[in-house]
């Protein structure tokens, strides 16, 4: 990610030659199962009161949020239901006056654990958060 800042861009790259230009580290990670119901992207009452605060807590410039899904149903379907997470995770993030730098979705894309097990997939349902450093890297 590069929101224009100077000096905030990393000249790295993938294997494949795609910029890699982000400061930050996973801080969160949210088992979907903990916010939302099944196929839902409604954050549950408890979900929302634990993001709102792990936010007030923060003390980052910025936050990318990132949803991702077991291999449940179709890699467009899954893309979109972690996307409609993601974003609605944004919101509180938001709301909680933090700065949302960008939202992700990865559906099925990037598993944590295999798919082929009921306590894999529970892994895979998540929304990660990736606190992202202020220039100079202070948080």
């Amino acid at each position: 990610m590069d929101d224009g800042l100077e000096g905030f861009m990393t000249p790295n790259v993938t294997p494949n030659g795609k910029p890699v230009c982000k400061r930050g580290n996973t801080c969160l990670i949210a088992g979907s199962d903990q916010l939302f119901a099944v196929d839902s992207a409604v954050i549950s009452d408890e979900g929302r009161t634990s993001l709102e605060e792990f936010f007030s807590k923060q003390t980052n410039y910025g936050y990318v949020i990132e949803g991702h899904t077991d291999s449940d149903a179709s890699d467009a379907y899954n893309l979109g239901l972690a996307k409609r997470r993601a974003q609605a995770v944004e919101e509180i993030a938001r709301a909680s006056g933090a700065q949302s730098v960008d939202v992700r979705s990865y559906g099925e894309r990037k598993p944590r654990a295999t798919n082929a097990t009921k306590a894999g997939k529970r892994l895979n349902r998540r929304v990660e958060i990736q606190c992202v450093a202020r220039p100079g890297g202070k948080s």
